[in-house]
């Protein structure tokens, strides 16, 4: 069985806490609708520490907990949706400030399905020859492109890093990966505007559709609520028939944490109790690509992960992407 080895992981959060509370002096909202529509009651908010530093935080206190050698890296995926910058890969910079210096570097924009999709290529790369150990680095600071006028996206977001080691293993695995351009305007974050160019001609430019306006994040919510409660479902069936179980035969789903009402019609649509979801929204909202991997670390370290458990991390993100991958814990 050609399966993957999470052998250690690692997180960062910053220490500023945005309880629901401190969103009422800036939107009309208050603390029990939040909890009632999210389930979200606080999370994590950078006070300056930017997308790649804390990706770099992450991983070393990975790298820390499993006593390794960065040398002994041979490739580094860097999942999120807020570089600073358009190049270099932050997968780069990281490379640097850890001391990878063996590895290949590549950043993965695949939203909040980010690491599900950095997992399940990290699989491809480690059975096609020359890569023994990769870092998967997921950083978000969603609170750079945040609209903290929209009460419907603000209180939602948090900021945070998760890292971990993969390498080969000798469970089952399975996982499914999909996508759906024409949700694409349903959840997105435009760049801002373009440097000028003193050669451009308007006149010369072709018609094309303009399908994003502003510059922070929007959000649809209710055709991503309906895209990810149908779609979560899929995905784990799908990665379930691959791998010729049953969906009853999971131990535990560990969902993108975007909404808890999400989250509980997906189990419901599964069959599956809420009791084998495990979540953490509540104390650190909803952390793009880096929400998985924080949940996953936490269920590590609170014991609800067990060897032999057959868990099933499962996203949905902008795109609209979404996968879910499933592997026996070693």
């Amino acid at each position: 069985m050609q399966g993957i080895h999470i052998s250690v992981m690692g997180c960062y959060l910053p220490a500023q806490v945005v309880k629901n509370q401190d969103f009422e002096r800036l939107v009309e909202t208050s603390d029990e609708w939040i909890v009632s529509h999210t389930g979200v009651r606080e999370r994590r908010v950078s006070s300056g520490e930017p997308t790649w530093w804390m990706g770099v935080l992450a991983a070393r206190d990975a790298l820390e907990r499993g006593k390794i050698d960065a040398a002994s890296i041979d490739l580094i995926l860097f999942t999120t949706v807020t570089p600073e910058y358009y190049t270099p890969a932050l997968a780069c910079i990281a490379q640097a400030h850890l001391g990878a210096h063996n590895a290949f570097a590549l950043d993965l924009n695949c939203a909040c399905s980010g690491f599900v999709a950095a997992l399940d290529m990290a699989r491809r790369y480690l059975y096609t020859g020359g890569v023994d150990r990769v870092l998967i680095i997921s950083a978000e600071r969603l609170s750079a492109i945040t609209d903290y006028t929209d009460r419907s996206t603000c209180v939602l977001f948090g900021d945070g890093a998760s890292a971990c080691v993969v390498e080969r293993g000798e469970g089952l695995y399975s996982s499914h990966l999909s996508a759906d351009g024409m949700g694409a305007s349903s959840l997105y974050a435009a760049h801002g505007e373009p440097a000028e160019n003193p050669f451009a001609d308007p006149a010369l430019a072709p018609e094309m559709p303009e399908i994003f306006q502003g510059e922070k994040l929007h959000m649809n919510g209710r055709e991503v609520y309906r895209f990810a409660t149908k779609t979560m479902a899929q995905e784990v069936r799908a990665a379930c028939f691959q791998a010729g179980i049953e969906v009853e035969e999971i131990d535990l789903v560990i969902p993108h944490q975007a909404n808890v009402r999400i989250v509980e019609t997906a189990m419901k649509l599964l069959g599956l109790p809420m009791e084998r979801a495990y979540l953490n929204l509540e104390q650190l909202g909803n952390t793009s690509s880096a929400s998985i991997p924080l949940a996953m670390d936490e269920a590590l370290q609170k014991g609800a992960i067990q060897p032999g458990m057959l868990v099933c991390a499962v996203g949905f993100g902008a795109g609209l992407t979404s996968g879910a991958v499933l592997l026996r814990w070693e």
